[in-house]
């Protein structure tokens, strides 16, 4: 299977090498010109996954529409708030793109302008061409390493070839299981990185393991509420790409969301550590996001708020936690 994957970060250079594995025809295609000539001199993406070499049978796109011509399935690797650009891109390509089956979704977040999901944003400009998203606990690390991750693959119900691809994306060190829930998959990915946020904010604080505990665990109940409000099945956000991705982001030394949340409870300002790295905190936007939404559909969601107030309202993280102790008392 010839498979191009669009966006050289972390977990796009992680995928060509687990793809690679799987006996796959692989072509990655970095953003940036330079980028790509440094990844293919060196065979190591030393910006974003330093200590992995990258097999001279993966091939280093410079230019997107040689590699589309031959790509059966696109796997979209950008960040969430480039994904609209970056398809926009591709039309003209596409179009000659006379084997491309399936694009697969590999970001998480919402559209800030649109509340759309990265799929629906896909479907919109490519209403012909099937998509899937990849979604679960999925450390880029572990995967170039080759240890054992679980994911969720899911697309919708009318693609008849969904067997084939989750064999085709599956092997002995990674696990994909079918979902036909794309919307709740995605909200998942998207609302775990918020409360990781907050998992972040416990360790910077050092409020210690019962506060971890029992906010993580009201966290999972918020998550469930918005992710079912919002549209996603309910049995979604207990799979892969809710609680197992919680899990994963909350907990993580690697996690850009829980280490953005640590920081911001040792004291730094949000904004000026987001603007500072290279790496996005798809939290960081997601928590805009979500936030509009709560309000224009009054749905209470006390956590996502005080980590609202906390990254764009400069509310001190230990006042924040005093309003959520301070609520009125409830049953489980």
């Amino acid at each position: 299977m010839n498979c191009c994957i669009l966006g050289a970060g972390a977990w796009g250079t992680a995928m060509a090498l687990h793809l690679d594995r799987c006996g796959h025809s692989v072509t990655l295609v970095p953003r940036r010109m330079e980028h790509a000539l440094a990844i293919a001199s060196s065979r190591e993406n030393a910006d974003y996954l330093p200590g992995y070499k990258l097999p001279h049978r993966i091939q280093i796109g410079c230019e997107i529409a040689p590699v589309l011509m031959e790509a059966e399935v696109v796997f979209l690797a950008c960040p969430s708030k480039a994904l609209r650009e970056l398809c926009e891109s591709l039309r003209p390509g596409v179009v000659e793109a006379w084997q491309l089956k399936l694009f697969v979704v590999m970001c998480k977040g919402l559209e800030l302008e649109t509340f759309k999901t990265p799929a629906e944003i896909v479907n919109e400009i490519f209403p012909s061409i099937a998509c899937g998203v990849l979604s679960g606990p999925t450390f880029a690390g572990e995967v170039a390493a080759g240890n054992p991750t679980a994911v969720s693959f899911a697309v919708d119900a009318e693609f008849a070839e969904a067997d084939r691809y989750q064999r085709a994306f599956s092997n002995e060190s990674l696990r994909a299981y079918l979902s036909r829930d794309v919307r709740g998959t995605e909200l998942g990915g998207t609302l775990k990185n918020i409360y990781a946020i907050a998992s972040g904010l416990c360790d910077g604080l050092k409020l210690g393991d019962n506060a971890k505990a029992a906010l993580l665990t009201r966290s999972l109940n918020e998550l469930v509420k918005l992710g079912v409000m919002l549209g996603g099945q309910k049995e979604t956000f207990f799979g892969l790409s809710g609680f197992g991705d919680l899990v994963a982001t909350c907990s993580g030394s690697w996690s850009r969301n829980r280490t953005f949340g640590e920081r911001v409870g040792k004291g730094e300002a949000p904004a000026e550590i987001v603007a500072g790295q290279k790496s996005v905190v798809e939290g960081y936007r997601a928590t805009e996001c979500l936030k509009r939404l709560c309000v224009e559909k009054d749905v209470d969601a006390p956590i996502l708020s005080q980590i609202y107030a906390i990254c764009y309202e400069a509310k001190n993280p230990l006042a924040a936690l005093q309003a959520l102790m301070s609520r009125d008392l409830k049953s489980e």
